[in-house]
């Protein structure tokens, strides 16, 4: 499964699917929020630290002199897993654009394309249609490609042409829409209610549409068990995606990175405050320094009132004051602030914030990873204080 935005949402939504109709089923994801475990998982759990380390230990020994990446040991140690569990089906997501990914040592029996848009540039090309090039590496001659975007880069059509590829293309070959409190689905004569998404934002449609069309090309027989369709995609769960964690005032993580997520979750976050009747919206930013500050601060800048700019610990992370810095540049009239972890920029937006007013907390997963630490130590030591 490759694309920009939306992978991890498609990938728990049909492990979820899977596992409602009874087949067993694995899956790598990354990066992770909080464990490493969460990359890889048998039937929706993370796999142990003891199956973890047997697994590094045995790609260790086997690679002699060959160097690997931190992905590429990764992506080597879940294949191992995954091919030892004897599974039905293993649900992989590309890490990296697609033809030069590891993950695309392996041969998928359908390949899945969620939405594209500008980031990693460095490495995949300046423009969506070479993007798209490189994503397309993914699908093999006469295979199934599920292509979750109305409107791909012409680079995917081509390479799903050239390779004589069944392609299922999202508004033409399959759709779905809200309606009446349910999603209603539609495939090749297939109509189907299903249950709107566990997952918030109106872009989870879609994501839950892919999903579903790339199961029923793997599992034909799957249309005639909506029962079992319900009860799985009533089980999807997956954090950092839109999640709300909190009330009085309101808290949102979501782990977006790049231009086309701030837009998806910019119109996420305007319908919770308009539905919720809040107010103001304070958004806690943290982002790697090769990320598109300018391009995410305009997708936002609608529904945020202020910035509280967070420093984030990684050697590819901004600090508070150089993120603030490009806020500040993007030539954008925006009320900014700097701080030195993420820690520190929530518990100030909190402090700023009334109980009928909103907090987001955006920029990377590693924004999300501390928010998450931050805040269930808080409440640990609230819960601590109030026993004493």
């Amino acid at each position: 499964m490759a694309g920009t935005n939306g992978k991890g949402s498609t990938v728990s939504t049909l492990c979820s699917l899977l596992g409602a109709l009874g087949h067993s089923h694995g899956s790598y994801t990354s990066p992770h929020v909080e464990d490493y475990n969460e990359r890889v998982r048998i039937n929706g759990e993370p796999v142990s630290d003891e199956v973890l380390l047997d697994a590094f230990s045995r790609i260790e020994n086997y690679r002699g002199d060959l160097s690997l990446s931190y992905f590429e040991f990764g992506t080597l140690a879940a294949i191992d897993i995954l091919s030892r569990s004897k599974l039905d089906y293993a649900v992989m997501e590309v890490g990296l654009g697609g033809r030069l990914d590891a993950v695309n040592i392996l041969d998928a029996d359908c390949a899945v394309r969620t939405p594209i848009g500008l980031d990693h540039q460095e490495y995949l090309g300046e423009d969506r249609e070479s993007i798209g090039r490189e994503k397309a590496g993914i699908i093999r001659e006469g295979k199934a490609v599920v292509c979750g975007d109305a409107d791909p880069p012409a680079s995917i059509l081509e390479v799903a042409a050239r390779r004589g590829a069944h392609l299922r293309l999202l508004g033409r070959d399959f759709s779905i829409v809200e309606s009446a409190g349910q999603a209603h689905f539609s495939m090749e004569g297939l109509e189907l209610d299903v249950p709107l998404p566990v997952l918030a934002g109106a872009h989870q449609l879609n994501n839950m549409a892919t999903a579903l069309a790339a199961l029923f090309e793997l599992i034909p027989s799957a249309r005639k068990k909506p029962a079992e369709l319900s009860d799985g995609l009533r089980s999807v769960s997956l954090h950092g995606r839109f999640e709300r964690v909190r009330d009085h005032p309101a808290v949102w993580l979501d782990v977006g990175h790049n231009p086309l997520a701030a837009g998806v979750v910019a119109e996420a976050m305007a319908d919770a405050l308009q539905a919720g009747g809040l107010g103001q919206c304070r958004c806690v930013l943290g982002m790697l320094v090769d990320k598109d500050v300018a391009s995410v601060a305009a997708a936002m800048d609608p529904v945020i009132d202020a910035w509280y700019c967070a420093g984030i610990g990684s050697d590819r992370g901004q600090t508070g004051a150089e993120l603030a810095g490009r806020l500040v540049q993007s030539g954008l009239v925006l009320d900014v602030r700097e701080f030195a972890t993420v820690g520190e920029a929530l518990d100030s937006a909190l402090a700023d914030s009334r109980d009928q007013d909103a907090v987001l907390v955006f920029g990377s997963f590693l924004t999300v990873t501390d928010a998450m630490r931050h805040l269930n130590t808080d409440t640990a030591r609230i819960h601590t204080e109030g026993q004493g």
